[in-house]
């Protein structure tokens, strides 16, 4: 079982936000669960949650696991990725991958003989995503109330940005969506949420103005205006996005109750200021990045089979 996209585990949402409520709540119960498998971490970027999270999962469950950066690795000297995929799976029981180009984990997942986890791309970061939805499914306490809300993004229609939708809709949440015109979201993870939304239920609005797109949300969620990799685009994109800044003017036109979100790191002051971040009543954002601990957990377990 590959995970690549949050699609490859979409009909297993609610199965996995269920086992990661089950390994939040009961830890001991895992304690042993991954015994004698070993996980290589293959990091093209720099990460602090998505590596230490899931090193310690591991270690938590009795696995092992290897951190392996592609400078470190003999792909800085030319070998191929093939060749790569093909060594690790005679070694390792689980490839977690994060990586500058999505094609990267297409050609790990056609050469390995193990499973292959995308722990971020510059496509999709599914890992996020179902911690996302589990943090939104704690905040409502069921799937009935969470099938009711409304998540609304505002920002850069990145990689979270992605998984977050196709998660969201896949589920029947409703989402709304605010990004400027020069930067609009990729018409594939459109056309898929369309289409997946006929089936569910969801309804999608994608807008321009964030203030029509947080009307009556329960979720607001931004990540921040220049990704990894568009580094050289920094001047330009922090003119274009700044009235996309999720602050307490913003929040006037959700609900009175809603949560706002962040996958971090965050640029304080930019996409969100420090006051709404650092409010106990309305940002959950980290006990988000907390989740990302158990919900990778129980994608692991989902994937060993345990």
């Amino acid at each position: 079982m590959h995970v690549l996209s949050i699609l490859d585990i979409k009909d297993q949402l609610k199965e996995l936000v269920e086992k990661t409520k089950e390994v939040k709540s009961y830890p001991k119960r895992f304690e042993r669960a991954l015994d004698g498998k070993v996980a290589i971490l293959l990091f093209e970027k720099p990460s602090t949650r998505t590596r230490v999270s899931f090193e310690v999962g591991i270690a938590q469950m009795n696995g092992k696991s290897i951190f392996l950066s592609a400078q470190e690795a003999q792909l800085s000297r030319g070998e191929t990725i093939e060749d790569t995929a093909r060594v690790l799976s005679r070694y390792c029981d689980c490839i977690i991958a994060r990586v500058g180009k999505h094609e990267t984990l297409e050609r790990l997942k056609s050469y390995a003989s193990i499973p292959v986890i995308n722990a971020l791309s510059d496509l999709e970061h599914p890992c996020q995503a179902l911690a996302d939805i589990f943090t939104m499914f704690e905040v409502k306490g069921s799937f009935k109330e969470l099938q009711q809300s409304k998540v609304c993004y505002v920002g850069d229609p990145n990689n979270v940005f992605n998984s977050l939708l196709l998660a969201s809709v896949s589920l029947g949440i409703n989402f709304s969506a605010a990004f400027p015109k020069e930067f609009p979201p990729r018409k594939s993870v459109v056309t898929k949420a369309f289409e997946i939304s006929r089936e569910t239920g969801s309804n999608i609005e994608l807008l321009n103005d964030p203030r029509l797109a947080a009307k009556d949300a329960d979720f607001i969620y931004t990540d921040v205006w220049v990704s990894m990799g568009h580094e050289s685009e920094a001047k330009r994109r922090l003119e274009i996005f700044r009235e996309y800044q999720i602050n307490s003017s913003l929040l006037k036109f959700a609900k009175k109750d809603t949560k706002v979100m962040h996958c971090l790191p965050a640029n304080r002051g930019k996409e969100i200021t420090s006051d709404v971040l650092d409010d106990e009543r309305v940002s959950i954002v980290f006990q988000q990045a907390e989740n990302r601990l158990y919900a990778q957990k129980a994608l692991l377990l989902r994937i060993f089979e345990q």
